[in-house]
C-alpha cells in the first residue's frame, strides 16, 4: 500500500471559497489492478473554470462531490503498471489533479511526449489553456489580415497565449492586465498597447486611446468593465471569443449584463462563447505551429509554483486575487 494525500471538497461556497472550504486528507492505494496504472503526480493545475464546479449545478462538466477529491489536469509518472502499455517511468497526462497520487483504468491516462519541453507546460502553454487561445483566436473569433486584436486578462495563462499567438500572426494586440508587474510583462511578449485596468478610472478611454480607430477581435477572459469597453471599441462586423468572465465567478447575485449591448445591432457584431472540448480536434495543429514558434522565439511562458498538495487550495484562490503571472501550478513531484 502506498499512503497519498490528496483534496477534498469539504464545503460549497457561497461567494469567494475559502479554505475552509476544503480538506486534506490521506489515502492508501494498493497495487494496480489488472489493467491499472499507479501514477505518481509531479504537476497540478488550478484554473477558474473549477470554481463553478464547487455548485451544486449542472453545467458542461459535472459539478465537485462533497467529501470526495476534486479532480483537474495533471502530469505524472508511472509508479506500477497492471498493463502491457504502460511501464514504470513513463510520463502520463491525466484529469486527476488534486492528489499525491492515483490508481486508474491504463485508458485513462495518455502518455507524454514532452516534445523537448517542461512536462509542466502541458498543463499551460501546451496544453488546454494553449489551444483554448489557439482554437478561441482562429475558429471562433477568425482572426484575419489586419485585425486589431484586445485581449482581457492577458497576462494569464490564456491570454498570454492569445497575445503571443495574435503577434506571431503579425497583427496589433492590446492586452489588459492588473498592476505594473503584469504590464511590464505584457510588453516583454511584445503586446503594442498594455492597458493597466487598475490604475485606469474609465477603462473605455483606456482602450479607445490604445484603438483609435477601434478593434476587430475581442478575446475575453474576464467580462464586465472589459466587455463593455469591447463593445464601445469594436468596429463594425468585430468578432468577440467569449473565453470566460472571471470578473463574475464568484458573485453572489447575478450582475447587470453590459448596459451596451444595443451596440451590437448596429455594428454587426458577432459573439460567441465556447469551450476548448469541442476543438480537441486543433491540437495537433496547435502543437505544430507552437513548436515553430517556441523555436523562433515568438512564443514563451511564464508559470507561478506553489509547491506541495498542502498548497493546491492557496493557489487556487490565488487565481482570483490576481496572483498569478502567466499559469498558475502547484508542483507535487
Amino acid at each position: 500500500m502506498t499512503a497519498v494525500r490528496e483534496i477534498r471538497l469539504k464545503s460549497r461556497p457561497n461567494g469567494m471559497p475559502t479554505a475552509d472550504n476544503f480538506e486534506l486528507a490521506t489515502v492508501e492505494l494498493p497495487a494496480p489492478a489488472a489493467g491499472e496504472v499507479q501514477v505518481k503526480n509531479l504537476w497540478m493545475t488550478v484554473d477558474p473554470y473549477m470554481r463553478g464546479r464547487m455548485n451544486d449545478v449542472q453545467s458542461y462538466t459535472p459539478p465537485f462531490a462533497l467529501g470526495k477529491a476534486m479532480d483537474g489536469g495533471a502530469v505524472g509518472e508511472v509508479t506500477a503498471s497492471s498493463d502491457p502499455a504502460f511501464k514504470p517511468g513513463d510520463l502520463v497526462q491525466s484529469g486527476f489533479g488534486w492528489r499525491e497520487g492515483f490508481n486508474a483504468p491504463a485508458a485513462q491516462v495518455q502518455k507524454l511526449d514532452p516534445m523537448g519541453l517542461p512536462i509542466q507546460a502541458f498543463l499551460g502553454a501546451a496544453g488546454m489553456p494553449g489551444l483554448t487561445a489557439y482554437a478561441g483566436l482562429l475558429k471562433i473569433a477568425a482572426l484575419k489580415d489586419g485585425d486589431v486584436v484586445f485581449v482581457s486578462g492577458a497576462a494569464g495563462a490564456v491570454g498570454s497565449m492569445v497575445a503571443q499567438i495574435a503577434k506571431a500572426k503579425g497583427h496589433t494586440v492590446i492586452g489588459s492586465a492588473g498592476g505594473p508587474d503584469k504590464v511590464a510583462f505584457l510588453k516583454s511578449i511584445g503586446v503594442d498597447h498594455a492597458i493597466d485596468y487598475k490604475a485606469e478610472k474609465d477603462l473605455t478611454a483606456a482602450l479607445l486611446k490604445a484603438a483609435p480607430n477601434g478593434i476587430d477581435v475581442y478575446f475575453d477572459n474576464v467580462g464586465g468593465e472589459h466587455l463593455e469597453a469591447a463593445l464601445t471599441a469594436a468596429r463594425p462586423f468585430a468578432r468577440f471569443a467569449l473565453c470566460g468572465a472571471i470578473s463574475m465567478y464568484n458573485a453572489t447575485e447575478m450582475p447587470p449584463g453590459p448596459r451596451n449591448l444595443v451596440l451590437m445591432v448596429g455594428k454587426q457584431l458577432r459573439m460567441e462563447g465556447f469551450i476548448v472540448s469541442s476543438s480537441w480536434d486543433m491540437m495537433p495543429a496547435f502543437l505544430r505551429d507552437l513548436s515553430q514558434w517556441v523555436k523562433e522565439g515568438k512564443v514563451t511562458w511564464k508559470e507561478t509554483v506553489f509547491e506541495g498538495i498542502e498548497k493546491a487550495p492557496d493557489a487556487f484562490l490565488g487565481l482570483f486575487k490576481g496572483e498569478n503571472l502567466g499559469k498558475m501550478l502547484v508542483k507535487l513531484g
